[in-house]
């Protein structure tokens, strides 16, 4: 088998939308892709909203850690997804697919769970695209 290839989930403080989307990733990533994640300021923990709405996909990512954005990750990465918008969102090295999603540590539980809905929904495109880019064998989608 060759190279696992990555996805690298981006976001300011990488405590629930890049923690969200690299957990779904790597739930239903094709062979030979993995996912990780990072933030420019990382918080101290993964935001306990986050933590309650992905157990009820069945998906654990209480004991994930924060991590800062690093030179090694970005350089490792094979695709970088910016997944916040706004100011405080980290400007990644190009190519880079950028979301847009509101921060949903803020919101109201209805009103984060329709951001997490989101953030699965645009990975499950993603990883679809991937899985068609394989098939061709075409290069690595932008």
């Amino acid at each position: 088998m060759g190279r696992v290839r990555t996805v690298l989930f981006v976001c300011a403080e990488n405590r629930f939308r890049s923690v969200v989307a690299e957990a779904f990733f790597n739930r239903f990533a094709p062979e030979g892709w993995r996912a990780v994640s990072a933030g420019l300021s990382p918080a101290p923990a993964v935001h306990p909203l986050a933590v309650e709405l992905m157990r009820e996909e069945g998906i654990d990512v209480s004991g994930r850690r924060p991590r800062p954005l690093t030179r090694e990750l970005l350089e490792g990465a094979d695709m970088v997804v910016v997944v916040c918008g706004g100011a405080q969102c980290p400007v990644v090295r190009a190519p880079a697919e950028r979301w847009e999603l509101p921060d949903p540590a803020g919101m109201e539980r209805g009103e984060a769970r329709r951001v997490v809905e989101e953030i699965k929904r645009r990975v499950l495109l993603l990883i679809q695209r991937l899985k068609t880019t394989s098939s061709t064998g075409a290069g690595t989608p932008a």
